[in-house]
């Protein structure tokens, strides 16, 4: 039977798509397949705005299902005949949980509907779904002005839970969301105490209020203003705007009062301000702000026009007809929103919802059956808890880039490893405000400085001495980005390094052949892809480093290969793979693969391996029994290792384009420390991915297993 849950609220702005993410979170970790469901929603057909918390779960459910699908009925339906609108929603939603294992239903959202009968009818539904309720509870009062006292919320769930049960629904957990930081264990045991003594125990969790998640972005204040950004960078106008500056006095005035992350406001005349403001924010000794609004609708004289071109800041600038008052208090009416296009606030939410909600209670509560599969959604999921059960210390050599800057945000706020960028601080903590990322926990290190210049220099000297490097060359060398990660881990300044979104691989990994070197039993550095299909995880090697391995590098290929895998929970059964089948064919190229397995089976008797074998034959249980009868891997091959660079890079592109395969690498193997490659086309997740791989080697290095 298909696991339900129910998130519903007592009133508007409670923030359920805070928990309903981190519960689809939570269910992606144990569920192959996780489908989102909105039993009220406005339907793209009816309206001319989409529903955004849908489009957000449905953006991370990651599921093959439509925005329509996901609908139940629209409010109107509601309205107009409220057994009609269920009994729809009953039939859509027997449609949609057929083909999940999970499925998450979010509520509505108290937009035009009394409360009283709103949630009335969310009970309603959630029975006659079969859906258990996570109750979701406002910490804060419903237009979000004041904190609630424990006592408050006690009376609230109270009523609430009297109108759960007045419809039969039945009650789960309940969150106290946006709740008073200072006063969690309080508010806990405030709702805790709404429930008689008799009863069974509920429970309860309070996720604190946070600015970043109720802020909203200055492209969404743009828009409140029926505005137009006319300047500025387009990737900064998702940062968070925290406040508002009316900047309609003389800027002397007007410097005192900017405020970290503020929308400025700004009467269009006042062109000293403008600039003022520019020169601010760029200075560094002045607070960072999101944007300007030009208020007033009109034009910017042509030589301020010029002014600014030379300028060239990158801070948005966006004009408005609306006068300074009118401004000002549509841009205080703007709520933020948890949508699919806010990475900062998706990774707070989640950090929130994974710090205040015992995870492994409500899973138990849910009772979900064990997963006979891995989806790559849960494989990555397990890769984030893995590497945050220890965190590892990372280095990352490039800071002067976007996406590592934004992938550092990521781990940082979910706990996943300790970061060092390198770089100069000023100009990457300057645009990572710019871009609203947190990067506070961060460590800034510059390769220009002074006394690890010289340390590294010494190093590598000493290091390459047989090659005749004098110190005074190295200082020249140990500058390059590449060449300080690697020798802070080298040194154990860090335990890893993860580099090549703007470098080549030769010059990510050519330092760490010269310095950080092979294992012991170890000839070649090799690599490895971790290929996650739709329901399993296999490892790929080598697809990136060495383009026509002997059959000793080779058999060192496969048999790293399967460490890696193993690291990586990836129960090995190596496939060496060739155009023939066992001895049904001859040749070179055979005859090396052929003598590679026996290498493997000499060192590693008790690994599994077979070679050389075809691909179809060793992933096909059916070809495998054909071809290979009584063989333990054909069939069944969770490791393939391809003869050469040309085959095992192209079979890797091609099943990740034509299969739809989510794959993760080239995860270095060999080296006495993880130094790992990225590509330079990688996504943001794609580094994350990364990050979390690469401290999972440094946890089994420090154990001895890397």
């Amino acid at each position: 039977m298909t696991t339900r849950i129910y998130i519903t609220s007592a009133e508007g702005h409670a923030g359920k798509s805070t928990v309903a993410l981190g519960v689809l979170g939570l269910l992606q970790r144990t569920a192959e397949r996780v489908g989102v469901f909105r039993p009220i929603a406005r339907s793209s057909r009816t309206a001319g705005e989409r529903d955004y918390v849908l489009e957000l779960l449905l953006a991370q459910a990651d599921a093959d299902l439509d925005y329509e699908e996901a609908i139940g009925t629209t409010y109107e339906r509601v309205h107009t005949d409220p057994d009609a609108a269920l009994a729809e929603i009953i039939a859509r939603f027997a449609a949609v949980e057929e083909r999940f294992d999970a499925v998450v239903i979010v509520g509505s959202d108290y937009t035009d509907v009394g409360s009283p009968t709103e949630l009335s009818f969310n009970a309603r539904v959630a029975a006659n779904l079969g859906a258990p309720v996570l109750l979701v509870l406002g910490g804060r009062t419903s237009d979000g002005s004041d904190a609630r006292t424990p006592g408050e919320l006690r009376q609230v769930a109270e009523v609430t839970r009297s109108e759960l049960a007045g419809q039969h629904a039945s009650l789960l957990a309940v969150v106290v969301n946006r709740a008073d930081a200072e006063h969690l264990a309080e508010i806990v045991q405030g709702v805790e105490a709404s429930f008689d003594e008799g009863e069974a125990r509920v429970h309860v969790w309070a996720v604190p209020e946070d600015p970043v998640l109720v802020a909203p972005s200055f492209r969404a204040v743009v828009e409140a203003l029926d505005g137009e950004v006319i300047r500025g960078d387009a990737d900064l106008l998702d940062r968070e705007v925290l406040g508002t500056v009316i900047g309609a006095m003389t800027l002397d005035n007007v410097l005192p009062r900017l405020l970290e992350g503020a929308a400025v406001v700004v009467p269009a005349d006042r062109s000293d301000v403008l600039v003022g403001t520019l020169l601010a924010h760029a200075s560094g000794t002045f607070p960072s702000v999101a944007g300007v609004i030009l208020n007033g609708g009109m034009d910017l004289d042509p030589a301020i026009e010029r002014l600014l071109d030379g300028l060239g800041s990158p801070l948005p600038i966006a004009r408005c007809e609306s006068g300074t008052f009118d401004t000002a208090v549509r841009i205080t009416r703007t709520r933020g929103r948890l949508a699919a296009d806010s990475p900062r606030k998706h990774d707070r939410a989640l950090a929130l919802f994974e710090e205040a909600v015992d995870g492994e209670t409500l899973t138990a509560l849910l009772d979900l059956a064990p997963p006979s599969a891995v989806t790559p959604l849960m494989f990555e999921h397990g890769l984030i808890d893995r590497a945050r059960a220890d965190r590892r210390h990372i280095v990352l050599p490039e800071g002067d880039d976007d996406r590592v800057l934004r992938a550092a945000a990521t781990v940082l706020q979910r706990g996943v490893a300790e970061l060092t960028i390198l770089g100069e601080e000023a100009a990457i903590r300057g645009r990572a405000t710019e871009l609203g990322l947190d990067l506070a926990a961060a460590r800034i290190v510059s390769t220009s400085d002074p006394e690890l210049r010289q340390r590294f220099a010494e190093e590598y000297a000493r290091v390459r001495a047989h090659k005749g490097l004098t110190v005074e060359q190295a200082l020249d060398t140990v500058v390059d980005v590449s060449y300080f990660g690697t020798l802070m881990v080298h040194l154990g300044l860090a335990d890893a390094m993860v580099s090549g979104a703007k470098h080549t691989t030769a010059h990510t990994i050519r330092p760490a052949f010269e310095i950080i070197k092979t294992r012991p039993g170890v000839s070649v550095v090799s690599s490895v892809f971790l290929m996650a299909l739709a329901d399993r995880v296999l490892a790929y090697g080598d697809c990136a480093v060495i383009p026509d391995p002997t059959s000793e590098q080779l058999a060192d290929i496969a048999i790293s290969s399967a460490e890696t895998a193993a690291q990586f929970g990836i129960e090995p059964r190596v496939a060496m793979l060739s155009y023939s089948t066992g001895e049904s064919g001859s040749g070179a190229d055979v005859d090396k693969v052929r003598a590679a397995t026996a290498l493997v089976r000499e060192r590693q008797p008790e690994l599994l391996v077979e070679g050389p074998i075809q691909y179809d034959a060793a992933a096909d249980p059916v070809v495998g029994a054909q071809k290979m009868p009584g063989s333990e891997v054909a069939g069944r091959a969770t490791v393939f290792v391809f003869p050469d660079l040309n085959t095992g890079n192209n079979t890797y592109k091609a099943v990740q384009r034509s299969a739809g395969a989510v794959a993760m690498g080239p995860v270095l193997q060999g080296l006495n420390k993880p130094i790992n490659d990225l590509s330079r086309g990688a996504l943001v997740r794609d580094i994350v991915n990364t990050i979390a791989i690469t401290a999972i080697q440094a946890q089994a290095a420090e154990k001895g297993g890397a």
